[in-house]
């Protein structure tokens, strides 16, 4: 759920509720007053004794038996969405266990972290390689590797991409018997700190 989309929505959120905080916190310290500013003629709250709502607002439908149950509901519905769209945020869509074909029709389960450190491991030992960091996702069901690789100064990106992808990605999918396993690599420059020679 990580996508353009939802930043935007959250970016939006996150700028409504800037505003109506800054708009309720220069009116409750009346700092236009203090400072000495005009605010526009749609500005909520103009001094501190404003309230949000009026007291024939609140009280207006206090009569009609339906208006709290509702206000209740849509309330709880909101916070649902916000907690599911809270724990969409958390969740990494990491792989947690990946089943391999052992070849006796039962299959074996192998936790998704131990694959991690094996990819890691082994892309850290190819020649060009400084640092390497791998995660497993599932993606429509299907494993994908992402591995962030650190190169050393002399290292070519395309040799290096092609050699992983020959030796390990292709280790990898013989090892758990796997017809395909997409990777995308991010590839960062390491910098070495100049040493002086005496």
């Amino acid at each position: 759920m990580r996508t353009t989309l939802n930043r935007v929505l959250l970016g939006l959120i996150g700028l409504v509720l800037l505003v109506v905080g800054l708009s309720v916190l220069v009116g409750s310290l009346d700092l236009q007053r203090h400072w000495n500013f005009t605010v526009p003629g749609w500005w909520p709250f103009t001094g501190p004794k404003d309230v949000l709502l009026t007291a024939h607002d609140r009280t207006r439908y206090r009569s009609d038996g339906w208006w709290w149950p509702v206000v209740i509901a849509v309330l709880a519905v909101l916070l649902l969405i916000a907690l599911w769209w809270l724990l969409a945020q958390v969740r990494t869509g990491r792989l947690r266990q990946l089943r391999i074909d052992s070849g006796d029709g039962q299959g074996a389960l192998v936790r998704g972290r131990a694959v991690e450190h094996v990819l890691a491991a082994e892309s850290e030992a190819y020649d060009g390689v400084d640092w390497a960091g791998a995660r497993l996702v599932s993606r429509r069901g299907t494993p994908q590797a992402h591995l962030v690789l650190g190169l050393e100064p002399y290292a070519t990106p395309r040799e290096v991409v092609d050699g992983l992808d020959a030796d390990v990605l292709e280790q990898a999918r013989a090892s758990a018997g796997l017809a395909e396993l997409p990777a995308e690599a991010r590839l960062r420059a390491v910098r070495h700190r100049a040493r002086r020679v005496s």
